[in-house]
């Protein structure tokens, strides 16, 4: 239990009715979580709006209730009123859980691309060195030795002040942390003040119905970061920089290849060897060393220069950066899986056709004998992208595998034939076969020394969605159970 004097103690608000003497028991926007002696906030929403349920919440026995409208509630309900709800659930939840934000260093990082690698390094940077760190992204969240899969890049604000909490009570002081542009929309990161934030870069994306209403929104809601955090660390190379920092009120340092950015990459050289693409290069201005990174890309280059940006700031050694680029591997970004054979196969998130493109023309510059892609779309999703990620392939492989990837509600081959007529505009070599393991077992068998096999779209996701249904399915494991068959 806490008073509510407490929990609202740092929020702006009017008291409507009621008392703010009251013991809370529970911090509540779920109205079917609603119990005896909790705080209800009637948050609105895309889909529905949480004032419709306030008689639900007040029958299961909420004490109090937060509204951004008068409302008609029974004399013994306290009701506050609030501007914005959402930053009034972050500012609650703060408070609920003891304000745990305060108790550790808290990193985050943002970009169009780049966020889940960055922190990946980061943690594994700090580890080495001795820091125990947690992690919330997008494929996971990590709190010592438990992982929790992670539904959204940046969950709502309760279950991240939770996270902090249960990361304190771990012997955790540290966090890193991806926060997508609509986390900063929708207050899920309000109600503390960043430590450090990163920007990797920016690209036109998530603009649309649900997400971001204009280009100007989107990079607006990035620069809300650099307004709510001490320190800054940012891409000097990257696009609409200048409007991201607009307003910021933090301490600005920059990573990148030119002659203005701070700490800067020199010399960059590519490796590849069977089975394994890397990349390496010298590191000039703030710190002086040479460094090699176990993961492909230019943008490889980039994701480096801001964990190692950010580990100098806190102290770790120029050692325990380098011994956890040479072993960092995060599971579907540029993940090199290994096999009997002579060519290299990797497995990608990349699901749309900017990340797809991006990704094709980094393989190329390692000089494979052949890039192979394999990839499908998702049911259910714009049909543009089925257009376009079919012409990129198409344009940039030298050989285009359609398969499947989560049909969802929709048939299997209508995805595929909206596929082949972006992969026809570009008169590239391909071949469809809708079953993922047959598709990646073609790939395997027709891979020659030398080639690039990439399996794109699924990445890190261990399912594929038919029907309304997910179905186990882990590229890896599919990969292992084709090599055994062959074996066999």
């Amino acid at each position: 239990m806490k008073k509510l004097i407490d929990l609202v103690f740092r929020m702006n608000y009017t008291l409507r009715q009621g008392s703010l003497d009251s013991d809370i028991s529970a911090v509540v926007y779920d109205s079917r979580k609603a119990e005896p002696g909790c705080i209800f906030v009637c948050m609105p929403g895309a889909v529905t709006d949480g004032h419709k349920y306030i008689p639900a919440a007040i029958e299961a026995g909420a004490a109090a209730i937060v509204v951004e409208r008068d409302v008609e509630v029974p004399f013994d309900i306290t009701v506050i009123e609030v501007d914005n709800a959402r930053l009034a659930l972050a500012e609650l939840s703060a408070a609920w859980f003891g304000h745990p934000a305060e108790k550790l260093t808290t990193i985050g990082v943002t970009g169009t691309k780049g966020k889940t690698t960055t922190t990946y390094m980061m943690k594994g940077m700090m580890e080495k060195a001795g820091l125990p760190t947690g992690l919330i992204g997008t494929i996971e969240v990590i709190i010592g030795e438990q992982h929790i899969h992670a539904v959204n890049t940046t969950p709502e604000s309760w279950l991240v002040q939770k996270y902090f909490a249960d990361m304190v009570d771990a012997g955790i002081r540290y966090v890193v942390m991806e926060v997508s542009s609509q986390a900063m929309k929708l207050d899920r990161v309000s109600g503390f003040t960043f430590d450090y934030a990163i920007f990797t870069n920016l690209e036109p994306d998530h603009i649309g119905p649900g997400e971001h209403a204009s280009m100007e929104e989107y990079i607006a809601c990035k620069g809300l970061l650099f307004q709510r955090c001490r320190h800054g660390l940012v891409n000097a190379e990257a696009d609409y920089l200048e409007e991201v920092l607009k307003g910021h009120t933090c301490s600005v340092e920059s990573f990148g290849l030119s002659e203005r950015a701070d700490l800067r990459a020199q010399n960059i050289q590519l490796i590849h060897q069977p089975g394994f693409l890397g990349v390496e290069y010298d590191l000039t201005g703030l710190e002086s060393y040479h460094v090699r990174v176990d993961i492909p890309g230019d943008f490889t280059v980039y994701n480096s220069l801001a964990a190692i940006a950010l580990c100098r700031r806190l102290g770790v050694s120029r050692e325990a950066i380098l011994e956890a680029l040479n072993t960092i591997q995060v599971k579907g970004r540029l993940e090199i899986v290994p096999t009997p054979g002579e060519y290299t196969l990797m497995i990608d998130y990349a699901h749309n056709a900017m990340s797809l493109e991006a990704l094709l023309k980094s393989i190329r510059r390692y000089g494979p004998e052949r890039i192979l892609c394999l990839f499908g779309c998702g049911g259910n999703r714009a049909r543009s992208r089925r257009f376009e990620m079919g012409e990129v392939s198409s344009r940039l492989a030298d050989l285009t595998v359609v398969t499947s990837d989560n049909p969802r509600n929709e048939e299997p081959m209508a995805i595929i034939e909206d596929i082949l007529v972006g992969v026809k505009k570009a008169d590239g070599k391909y071949v469809t076969i809708p079953d993922r393991k047959e598709a990646i077992a073609w790939c395997m068998k027709e891979g020659r020394k030398g080639d690039i096999i990439l399996l794109a779209g699924k990445g890190h996701e261990d399912y594929q969605e038919i029907k309304g249904v997910k179905h186990h399915m882990d590229e890896r494991e599919l990969i292992a159970e084709i090599i055994a068959e062959t074996k066999e």
